[in-house]
């Protein structure tokens, strides 16, 4: 994915949650009445709003981050953060009364992590309609996900797909969809957990992740792409689906891999590359994020997936 230098960068809308991730290091999750000790203790960015913000921006898009903060040093932390990633977070408010989103992330030795949400501000997001339609004349995608309240996200896809835009949507945490958000939905992104569960079936293999999506296309979006961890992607669209393999790499935390899949999915899509080719970006990027510990810290630059090897070539399922 190559950008030359008259070519002007897209512009990305993201709507999202912002967290101050409280990162601990052990070799093993505890257990039911279990204590364990922890390796390490780390304050990084995170919130998956945040997170594809940065993703989107690290691969080369100019980026317009919607969300809410507390007015905090969390707050101002995660602010200063954007800015240094060249974000604009003019539409990103400042919360009177809640305090920023805070997520407890225990990471194990084998990079497997738990993480449970405190939502604070993300909770008491409002969309302004008038603010996202002024980006949408610039921004040719928005994206969501679902750690910010569920009317605004419909609001926010309505608005989106009035303006035909590009709707890119990751529900993630998982939760029971509106009838009408799925058909204002132009790319979803699920991983087997997210498929299983609005497809009603199950996901454990490359062929049944086909399923689901196809299925899942049939409510609504144009493209489907299920994510499978390190054993790659499905891409399905309208002439099919395909399995991407993924790459082997030593993981050591998989915080955000998901969420820089998606954007360097939604980037080279913006640059009118193929849902294949785009899919391919996702797993390079992705599979470099694992390498690296934390949230945002571990998502990485364009010029480092240009430099990274490319995953095996996919197939027809």
């Amino acid at each position: 994915m190559t950008t030359s230098p008259s070519t002007p960068l897209p512009c990305i809308a993201v709507l999202g949650s912002l967290n101050m991730d409280l990162v601990l290091q052990v070799q093993h999750a505890p257990g039911a009445g279990e204590t364990v000790l922890a390796q390490g203790l780390h304050y990084v960015p995170g919130g998956k709003g945040g997170n594809q913000a940065v993703a989107c921006a690290r691969q080369g898009a100019q980026v317009h981050l919607l969300g809410r903060v507390g007015n905090d040093a969390h707050g101002a932390t995660l602010r200063a953060e954007l800015e240094r990633d060249g974000i604009d977070h003019s539409a990103v408010l400042t919360d009177p009364e809640a305090p920023t989103g805070l997520a407890a992330i225990t990471v194990e030795a084998s990079g497997q992590n738990r993480i449970v949400v405190v939502p604070g501000a993300n909770a008491r997001f409002t969309l302004d309609t008038p603010a996202l339609q002024s980006l949408l004349t610039r921004a040719s995608a928005l994206v969501m996900q679902l750690e910010s309240p569920m009317p605004e996200v419909l609001a926010a896809a309505q608005c989106a797909h009035s303006a035909g835009r590009r709707v890119v949507f990751n529900p993630s945490p998982i939760q029971p969809l509106p009838d009408a958000l799925l058909p204002l939905v132009d790319v979803l992104v699920v991983n087997e957990v997210e498929a299983a569960a609005l497809a009603g079936t199950a996901v454990a293999t490359p062929a049944q992740a086909a399923q689901a999506a196809q299925a899942l296309r049939a409510k609504g979006p144009q493209q489907v792409v299920v994510t499978l961890g390190a054993a790659g992607a499905v891409a399905a669209d309208a002439q099919g689906s395909r399995y991407h393999p993924g790459r082997k790499v030593q993981a050591v935390d998989t915080t955000a891999a998901g969420d820089t899949f998606l954007g360097a999915l939604t980037v080279a899509l913006a640059e009118g590359q193929s849902l294949d080719l785009a899919v391919r970006e996702g797993i390079r990027a992705s599979a470099l994020c694992v390498t690296q510990a934390g949230a945002q810290p571990s998502i990485p630059t364009r010029a480092s997936v240009a430099q990274s090897p490319l995953p095996p070539d996919w197939s027809p399922l």
